[in-house]
């Protein structure tokens, strides 16, 4: 049986703190720090349990239940069919690719070229086709991730984050300021929500299958082995997101910036340009380039994957280069518009994938673990979630009253009471059943 070396888990857990480690993770920090202010670390807390940590514990859930597809069926089949495919468009060329390749346009491109030709569509086209080309050429060869990536984008992306903090700390930055409304009361709950943007609570939902070959490559076939190298690579991770954070969020808070800021990238740009001139536009550019580049390449890969052996009329290059072509579309619609699609889709499904990684973690040592209980705690979450997405989407906030009621609603954990009655039903439900089934047994 073949084992993996120190230096292999090592790389690999680099591989997937690469992967990970995108163009949300680089603005939404950098915007937490200089909204949360004085409250900085409260909020960042927040951020990196809801970004890092749910991301290390659904690593821990999927090993524990075997596979992704192994805790939805707990759900139900039809469940377990529909919600990876969600997860896959949403995370893969709906939303988190084509948002990494326009965030690395803007950021990496953009500030170089003339203003005429930067607000070019046709810039961004040029660049888009560049840059996907660019990350199906890594994407082809899935085998080849750990070398490509693990020992080459991330160590590059780390260094140039120490540099930056380094300087900073032997620079006069500016003092934090007050923290804005949101970030004055419930910081850490502010912070926990921002963290979903990151969508990083999602990707090990998906990169199980890019998991699974680097398992058969490597002739790793017991499966508890493999659950402890899946916990062990997630937890190398979690701890270089969460340095990141802590060094993006104070970079974020010491930046002495007049007047509101749109996004974290505003924020990372005149950063950047206190700590170093000029030259910091070019330090930038390569960080969003880098590590926008590493995650793409990551969520091609798997999803590929997936949708190969799902619909296997395509190969996975075929897939590949299909999920390369619709993602550059989608990016040439604009980070804005990107961005604001994004919000409703994640408060949609944020709370059923918490609910999930929640039952999948707690699911031996539940008193009840059978179906009932699954579909009912992940129905009513997905319901009231789908409240609130209709309320703020369409209905401009006319049930917003009503759902004041709900508690913790105002810190925007209102599906979690939803939750718990479904799981109190789904108990009472499963007790009615063993309790009728022992009687008829008995009666027999």
């Amino acid at each position: 049986m073949n084992r993996l070396t120190n230096k292999e888990i090592l790389f690999i857990g680099f591989m997937l703190f690469s992967i990970l480690f995108g163009a949300g993770n680089l603005i939404f920090p950098a915007y937490l720090g200089q909204a949360a202010g004085e409250n900085v670390w409260a909020a960042i807390i927040g951020f990196i349990i809801s970004d890092a940590g749910l991301a290390v514990l659904a690593f821990i859930a999927i090993a524990k239940s075997g596979t992704f597809e192994s805790l939805l069926n707990r759900v139900h089949p039809v469940f377990a069919f529909l919600f990876p495919i969600v997860i896959y468009l949403s995370i893969g060329p709906g939303l988190a690719i084509p948002r990494a390749g326009s965030l690395a346009y803007e950021m990496g491109v953009k500030p170089f070229l003339p203003n005429v030709i930067g607000s070019s569509p046709l810039a961004l086209l040029v660049y888009t086709v560049v840059f996907f080309s660019i990350v199906f050429w890594f994407a082809k060869s899935p085998s080849k991730l750990i070398d490509r990536i693990g020992k080459v984008l991330t160590p590059t992306l780390l260094v140039l984050m120490i540099v930056i903090f380094i300087k900073a700390l032997f620079t006069d930055m500016a003092q934090f300021k007050e923290a804005a409304l949101a970030y004055k009361e419930n910081p850490i709950s502010q912070g926990f929500l921002d963290g979903y943007q990151t969508m990083d609570a999602l990707c090990p939902l998906i990169y199980g299958v890019l998991f699974t070959t680097i398992f058969r490559n490597k002739n790793i076939t017991k499966p508890s082995l493999q659950v402890n190298y899946l916990v062990r690579f997630g937890l190398i991770s979690g701890l270089l997101l969460s340095i990141c954070y802590l060094i993006i969020a104070y970079l974020g808070a010491s930046a002495s910036i007049t007047g509101k800021v749109d996004n974290g990238a505003i924020v990372l740009s005149v950063v950047l340009q206190q700590l170093f001139g000029t030259s910091g536009t070019v330090v930038l550019g390569v960080i969003f380039t880098l590590a926008c580049l590493s995650v793409c390449i990551g969520l091609i890969t798997s999803c590929a994957q997936f949708f190969s052996s799902l619909f296997q009329k395509l190969s996975y290059i075929q897939w590949a280069i299909l999920l390369c072509v619709i993602s550059g579309l989608v990016a040439n619609l604009g980070l804005s518009q990107i961005l604001k699609i994004s919000v409703p889709i994640l408060g949609l499904l944020y709370p059923m994938v918490i609910a999930l990684i929640i039952l999948g973690l707690a699911h031996d040592r539940l008193p009840f673990h059978q179906r009932p209980v699954y579909v009912m705690t992940i129905g009513l979450v997905g319901l009231y979630s789908l409240v609130e997405v209709i309320n703020s989407q369409w209905l401009h906030g006319s049930l917003s009253v009503l759902l004041s009621n709900v508690p913790l609603q105002n810190m925007g954990f209102g599906w979690v009471i939803p939750g718990l009655l479904g799981f109190t039903i789904g108990c009472l439900v499963e007790k009615y059943k063993s309790t009728t089934e022992t009687m008829e047994k008995k009666a027999a």
